[in-house]
């Protein structure tokens, strides 16, 4: 008889061990406690009310816009398993070649993501060398230093000493140029992992930045790819189908509101369905893939006695914060660039991609009013300043919101004469449903958000729990999970996952392949220099560079014309003759 394996939690984490599970033999019960979606926070929405010519045609919104950096490997993983049409899931995504950095009355930044391959690629590069950064040549030689600290350092050096140090302060921001905290220190972590650059670890956020960077240099890997449609439509609706199409048994509206522990063993978890009276639902193992906040209640004293490793997660549970989405529908397509938008002085911390650009089969005209032509999708990452309006975030309506959101975007992207965006393109917007007016009566206008994001704090390494725990049937699957991924993403969610169902593998006996598992990849023309560092780490020294040049070396390795490269930034941009 097969084992059966209950799920709590029906998001990426609980979708992606399900997914191993039931193809290696288990029976799996999933529940979710979302009425209608699966996927948690990867979901796409049916905007309410936005059927207004066909029933059956909504305008799609979203927790927050999705992309899929070159380094992931498990979730791409798992979606090329994914039926779709006649092929995968993992047909739908599609590469992304530019970014833009905008800022408030100045010219946007705007160069590739990906490794050059055209005269265009090549031209948006030497474009952006020249572009008025502000930033003075100390402070770039200063900021590469330090990226060149990370990646030659060993990772023992990383763990426990970088581990413990902001990324701030390892970046000397305080003694820089507002410039070099706006563009390079506050820019990369609040906007691309949502957490603060005074307290994001130097170990999380430089492994993340040096993937980022490397996928840059590769000429084989797209650095930065999205899905060519809604997220439920082209990956986690057919997901759900093929789950349940091999046997998974997958529940809606589930709140699991207690686990039962007795003699170093789950014997049940308490499920209550729509809000009703709790059910005590047992099975043979149980894996917890809810989020950090969601499991630290569920995490009772005699489970934390037994294994104090558990308490991590209630010492994690407040290191969340708001990361969520909207959708402004315009009546124009409005294709800023041709990828993610970073605005990097706008305190509300935004990030945008304009949508449609990239689903070219998706049709608008039957849904919404029939005007909509356009949808820019945008990521909120910081709650807590004040925006334009003198309010912090939290503290606003929603219809303030969108009206300081919108504002803070028409200033970085209408500069120099040029109108991007105006007040008559905008035909309605979307705030993310997790975002709703808080039941406080001492703040009856506050926010309250029931699905905020996990951030990775310095010291927080080592609260992470393993994906298996003392008690021999219980399994943790979620973005807090120690995993190499480190960081609260569906490619983090999925690596625990698989590391969870690995662990039920060798537990159970059951004869199956273990789930792949990937480390980051760094490159090997750096062994040397951290095989250097760790001596200095084992002898209680601290980092020292051995003095080997960033450019020289990577271009022998990539095979880089750095020095006609250096020769042809020099001069700037040539027109094109007529080609």
């Amino acid at each position: 008889m097969s084992k059966k394996v209950i799920v709590i939690g029906g998001g990426v984490a609980g979708m992606s061990a399900a997914h191993e599970l039931v193809e290696r033999g288990f029976k799996v019960e999933v529940y979710e406690r979302n009425k209608i979606y699966c996927g948690g926070k990867a979901r796409s929405v049916d905007v309410p009310g936005s059927n207004q010519q066909y029933t059956d045609k909504f305008l799609p919104g979203e927790h927050g816009f999705r992309f899929f950096p070159g380094f992931y490997k498990h979730i791409t993983d798992t979606m090329s398993r994914i039926p779709f049409g006649s092929g995968s899931v993992h047909d739908n995504l599609v590469q992304v070649d530019r970014v833009e950095i905008a800022r408030f009355d100045q010219t946007p930044i705007v160069t590739v993501v990906s490794f050059p391959n055209s005269k265009d690629d090549l031209r948006a590069i030497l474009a952006s060398m020249h572009s008025d950064t502000g930033l003075t040549s100390a402070e770039i030689d200063l900021f590469s230093s330090k990226v060149w600290q990370i990646l030659t350092s060993c990772y023992e050096r990383r763990i426990n000493d970088y581990e413990g140090i902001g990324w701030w302060q390892f970046m000397d921001a305080d003694n820089q140029s507002k410039n070099y905290q706006t563009l390079l220190v506050e820019g990369l972590t609040r906007t691309l992992v949502a957490a603060n650059a005074k307290y994001a670890s130097t170990k999380t956020g430089g492994d993340i930045f040096l993937q980022l960077l490397l996928n840059m240099a590769n000429p084989r890997i797209q650095a930065d790819r999205v899905l060519n449609g809604p997220t439920n439509e082209v990956w986690l609706n057919p997901w759900i189908q093929y789950l349940k199409s091999c046997g998974v048994d997958y529940r809606y509206g589930a709140s699991c509101t207690k686990l039962d522990f007795e003699n170093g063993q789950i014997t049940g978890a308490w499920i209550s369905f729509d809000g009703g009276e709790p059910q005590k639902i047992t099975g043979d193992y149980y894996v917890l893939a809810v989020p950090v906040e969601v499991a630290a209640p569920l995490i009772n004293d005699d489970m934390i006695a037994y294994d104090m490793s558990l308490q991590g997660i209630r010492d994690l549970a407040p290191s969340v914060a708001w990361m969520n989405g909207m959708q402004f529908y315009l009546n124009q397509n409005v294709e800023i660039v041709h990828g993610h938008c970073i605005y990097v002085d706008t305190p509300w911390a935004l990030t945008s991609i304009s949508q449609i650009q990239f689903w070219k089969d998706y049709d608008l005209d039957k849904r919404g009013n029939g005007q909509v032509k356009g949808i820019l999708s945008v990521d909120m990452s910081d709650w807590e300043v004040p925006g334009l309006n003198g309010k912090v975030a939290t503290d606003c309506t929603l219809d303030e919101i969108k009206k300081d959101v919108w504002e803070q975007l028409k200033k970085s992207l209408n500069i120099n004469g040029k109108t991007v965006l105006s007040d008559e393109m905008l035909v309605d917007c979307y705030i993310d449903s997790d975002i709703h007016p808080s039941e406080a009566k001492d703040k009856p206008y506050a926010l309250t958000n029931t699905e905020p994001l996990l951030v990775n704090r310095v010291n927080t390494w080592g609260l992470r729990p393993e994906a298996y725990t003392r008690i021999q049937n219980f399994f943790l699957a979620s973005d807090y999970v120690r995993t190499f991924t480190d960081l609260a993403t569906m490619e983090g969610a999925n690596e625990a996952a698989r590391r969870a169902v690995n662990a039920i593998l060798d537990i159970s006996g059951v004869d199956a392949e273990d789930c792949d598992i990937w480390n980051l990849h760094e490159p090997h023309f750096v062994v040397r220099a951290r095989h250097h560092d760790k001596g200095r780490y084992d002898r209680g020294l601290p980092y020292k560079d051995l003095k080997r040049p960033l450019l020289s070396t990577a271009g022998k390795i990539l095979g880089w014309p750095i020095e006609e490269l250096k020769k042809i930034a020099g001069r700037g941009v040539p027109e094109d003759q007529g080609e």
